[in-house]
């Protein structure tokens, strides 16, 4: 039996306008370290037409292994979690893919 993938979706939302550049030039550097970490398949971000203040990240990850590491590694702890979190309200979205 094989391991099941990881769907994760996360809204942010930045609580203060004024950090939605720094907020959304971070997320970039957030996507591109992830990416590079073993079991990520997918980690997009989108900037929301709707309200400048939402952002949404697309994540897959090959098994809930691979998802704890990254949550334990440099990328979430050393960068997410210290330049992005106290900027932006989170709301994590576990998912099943149905298509």
């Amino acid at each position: 039996m094989s391991a099941s993938k990881i769907y994760l979706n996360v809204m942010l939302t930045v609580r203060e306008s004024e950090h939605i550049d720094a907020v959304q030039a971070r997320l970039r550097l957030m996507a591109e370290r992830s990416r590079a970490e073993v079991g990520c398949e997918r980690f997009e971000i989108y900037h929301s037409q709707s309200d400048s203040r939402v952002f949404l990240l697309v994540e897959t990850w090959s098994d809930a292994a691979s998802l704890e590491a990254h949550r334990a590694g440099e990328a979430f702890t050393g960068f997410y979690v210290p330049e992005v979190l106290p900027y932006v309200d989170r709301q994590p979205h576990p998912s099943d893919r149905i298509a």
